[in-house]
């Protein structure tokens, strides 16, 4: 006896029925939505860095003011994720991703406005809040409106195109900056939020977890933010102060003690903010110690190459902003066959083979030096790294989505997102000491070896929190001033060398990591507590 055919998803939904996988018409644009959302989220975390070197010159930002307009947004994401998943399943997940797109556009705005390095460090803050509830929402709303034959490629095709349209987003970022100015880049989420907030309301239906708990885990999002915070202030300050400071001391004893607590407060918390009853799932564990550390590579890296390219190589913002194009545009081609993947050969396989050709691909970042063309400099490192992210990303998404019972998919998101940017939150903050010191002792001696005029040194010294963007000073004759040009170049290149071996080996160690921890199949975590 042949089955009646299944109502389109909003007709479900007002039938009171459960929510259902949606017609195909329905899924399409579905579809479309999330993926505009994400690649807001996702393009402003990579344009800004586009938009470093401008900033830099606008609002006199340091290397720490620098890191800290990104970490701002990253220490949001990071802290709330896992609200914003939760909070998706218990109070709806279109609600929670229109609240989020709204968050975001208005951080945006405050962004483009700004007019002190502490005014932008404060709305990206408030850009982050939003993230925290559109990224995991955007993930929630696919796994809830395809069926699982059909969700692995929905994932691919998302993360594919958001993927290009984040690799087009700092190519037309650079365009702007190099025509009319930085803040232009944040208004770009203005006409695109009006899009996603249309297709919204007139697409996507209302889905929720009904047996999600009452109430949300504010402490363990408020530990989450210390003891994040308080690490990340470290890390950054000391670069500047020295561990030896009793601030930076004092944040790094209050970021480590409060850890541990975190994670007592969530195992006897009976809606945990980070349920760790689903890391009983093997895949699961393993998808994210591999997402922290590849995902550590590549946010770490990536901080610092717009800043080699613009101000060190000497690219127009527009070319440093496409440099990664063929990167992204092996995702957008090869993303929706490397979606499905864990179908047909298991989630081990690709999370094996794809982190250890993108460790090939860091590694070749190490290569180039002072000038050359992209084509046979940058381009090849960027085509590698693009294959070995492209065999990982979908296959790694769909196996955390599919690792977990369907009920659980919007705080799985969250916890995998919010494991991706503590990763770069560490990162940058981490491989910035590593960029400081080498590019700091690397610059005294090439001074040195020039011999400029002592007088000089000091001034140039007294400026090494500018990294390249240091500019010799103005009283130095011509020779003098290109010699002192010359060194800092080096220095950051030998800087940047050492940023990419460290993200060349994390990202290997993901490989080994999966290839130890992940079965050759996605099981799904134990019910209980994680739902």
């Amino acid at each position: 006896m042949a089955s009646a055919a299944p109502l389109p998803c909003k007709e479900s939904i007002a039938a009171g029925l459960p929510a259902s996988p949606c017609a195909h018409g329905a899924e399409r644009w579905i579809l479309a939505t999330t993926i505009i959302a994400s690649s807001m989220a996702f393009v402003d975390g990579t344009v800004v860095n586009v938009a470093l070197p401008a900033l830099q010159r606008s609002l006199g930002a340091t290397l720490a003011s620098s890191q800290w307009i990104i970490e701002a947004y990253e220490l949001m994401l990071a802290a709330l994720l896992l609200i914003g998943g939760a909070a998706g399943d218990r109070y709806g997940r279109r609600r929670m991703f229109v609240v989020g797109v709204v968050v975001f556009t208005v951080g945006s705005m405050i962004c483009g406005v700004s007019i002190s390095v502490g005014m932008l460090i404060a709305a990206r803050a408030v850009q982050g809040v939003g993230g925290a509830l559109l990224i995991p929402g955007s993930l929630a709303l696919l796994s809830a409106s395809f069926d699982k034959e059909r969700r692995g490629r929905a994932i691919g095709t998302w993360s594919g195109f958001t993927a290009i349209t984040s690799a087009f987003g700092p190519a037309l970022g650079g365009f702007l900056i190099d025509h009319t100015t930085w803040r232009s880049v944040f208004f770009l989420n203005v006409p695109l939020a009006f899009v996603v907030l249309a297709l919204t309301f007139r697409f996507v239906p209302e889905s929720r977890n009904d047996s999600s708990p009452k109430s949300i885990d504010g402490w363990g999002a408020a530990l989450a933010a210390v003891a994040l915070g308080g690490i990340v202030y470290a890390l950054i300050a000391a670069q500047t102060s020295g561990w030896t400071d009793r601030w930076v001391l004092a944040a790094l004893l209050i970021g480590a003690a409060t850890l541990p607590v975190f994670l007592v407060v969530e195992s006897r918390q009976a809606a945990p903010l980070l349920p760790l009853a689903l890391f009983r799932s093997r895949d699961f564990a393993a998808t994210n110690v591999l997402t922290l550390l590849l995902y550590a590579a590549l946010a770490g890296s990536l901080f610092f190459l717009p800043l080699n390219l613009i101000q060190v190589q000497g690219y127009p913002a527009a070319a440093a902003g496409a440099a990664l194009l063929p990167l992204v545009l092996l995702m957008f081609v090869l993303s929706r066959w490397a979606g499905g993947l864990v179908d047909r050969y298991g989630a081990r396989l690709p999370l094996v083979i794809g982190p250890t050709i993108a460790a090939a691909g860091f590694a070749s970042f190490t290569l180039p030096h002072l000038g050359g063309s992209y084509w046979t400099t940058f381009f090849p490192a960027a085509l590698v790294l693009g294959f070995g992210m492209t065999l990982t990303v979908a296959p790694l998404t769909t196996t955390v989505m599919q690792a977990v019972d369907p009920q659980a998919v919007g705080v799985a998101s969250g916890v995998n997102n919010a494991v991706a940017s503590v990763a770069g939150l560490l990162a940058i903050a981490g491989l910035g000491m590593v960029m400081s010191g080498t590019f700091n002792a690397q610059l005294k001696r090439g001074l040195d070896a020039a011999n400029i005029p002592s007088a000089v040194v000091e001034a140039v010294i007294a400026r090494r929190a500018k990294l390249a963007a240091i500019e010799p000073p103005a009283e130095a004759g011509a020779d003098v001033q290109l010699a002192v040009r010359h060194a800092v170049d080096e220095a950051f290149v030998a800087g940047f060398r050492q940023v990419m071996w460290i993200a060349a080996a994390l990202a290997l160690t993901s490989a080994v990591t999966g290839w130890a921890m992940i079965g050759s199949k996605a099981k799904p975590a134990p019910k209980g507590k994680s739902q």
